[in-house]
């Protein structure tokens, strides 16, 4: 299995800034995407941000030119640099990594959510 621990959320004031981490530990597995997803109290839960094994990135329409993915591959850490954050964002933000391990094959893992909240 594969444990994913997310820090960094919290409440800041719009415009303000956050970053989050993601640290991916376990025995014997090998990560190949990761990313971060965010929900709201009834809707879906969506895609932020993604970062793939080569370093290709795709983000949101939404949060593209405000948030930033980035990945320690040495430390299985990926993290999300969020400027300029809007009302909008507010949501839980989740981690995500799809990850190969010898005892269970290849699988898709979350880590526990982590709230942001942007308000004055």
């Amino acid at each position: 299995q594969v444990q994913l621990v997310e820090s960094g959320g919290g409440l800041v004031q719009p415009g303000g800034s956050l970053r989050l981490s993601c640290a991916a530990s376990g025995s014997a597995f090998s990560i190949n995407h990761m990313g971060w997803y965010r929900q709201v109290p009834g809707k879906q839960r969506e895609l932020v941000a993604r970062v793939s094994t080569g370093g290709s990135t795709n983000y949101a329409d939404s949060v593209k030119g405000r948030f930033t993915i980035s990945r320690d591959y040495a430390k299985n850490t990926v993290y999300l640099q969020m400027n300029s954050l809007k009302p909008t964002d507010t949501a839980v933000y989740y981690c995500n990594a799809e990850a190969r391990t010898n005892a269970y094959g290849l699988g898709d893992y979350w880590g526990q959510g982590t709230q942001v909240t942007v308000s004055s």
